[in-house]
């Protein structure tokens, strides 16, 4: 029987792997270096193709800063966006730099996101605790969330959309 025999599995290189991977998305260094590290003969060859990544600019941490922060700001509190960019391994002098952009937005953010779950008030205590730990589970702060809730029940939610 003819099966694809066209196609032969071949063993990728590193170079290769690497550019697969950011030919999809965005990669901080940290996560290119564990998606590499069990295809590697020698760890300094990954350092060596890291370093070399970044100098072509094809490696940007700027660039994935970028757009971790666009893809996120819409649904997520600071908080949220900046323990995803640790976790990527981005360094803390990046993210310190994004860190007011992102605040300037947060207030914004959080009244889409509240809107769209709940979209009223609380009726009581135990709604009004619902509603503050999810907004915290979406990274916002509690200042932020408070101010919300109190902007809410003014009337200031529903005016900015007439």
């Amino acid at each position: 029987m003819f099966l694809s025999s066209w196609r032969v599995k071949r063993k990728l290189s590193l170079r290769e792997r690497a550019l697969r991977c950011l030919a999809r998305r965005e990669h901080s260094r940290l996560e290119l270096q564990r998606k590499l590290a069990p295809h590697a003969d020698e760890p300094d060859d990954i350092q060596i193709l890291l370093d070399d990544l970044e100098t072509r600019g094809w490696l940007s941490e700027a660039r994935l800063v970028e757009q971790t922060v666009h893809t996120r700001r819409g649904r997520y509190g600071v908080m949220r966006i900046v323990r995803e960019l640790r976790g990527k391994g981005v360094s803390e002098e990046a993210i310190s730099k994004v860190k007011p952009q992102i605040r300037e937005s947060e207030q914004e953010a959080a009244r889409a996101v509240w809107g769209k779950k709940f979209g009223r008030l609380p009726r009581n205590a135990s709604e009004r605790g619902k509603q503050i730990r999810f907004m915290q589970g979406r990274g916002f702060d509690l200042d932020v969330i408070l101010k919300l809730l109190r902007g809410a029940g003014k009337g200031e939610l529903w005016e900015s959309k007439v």
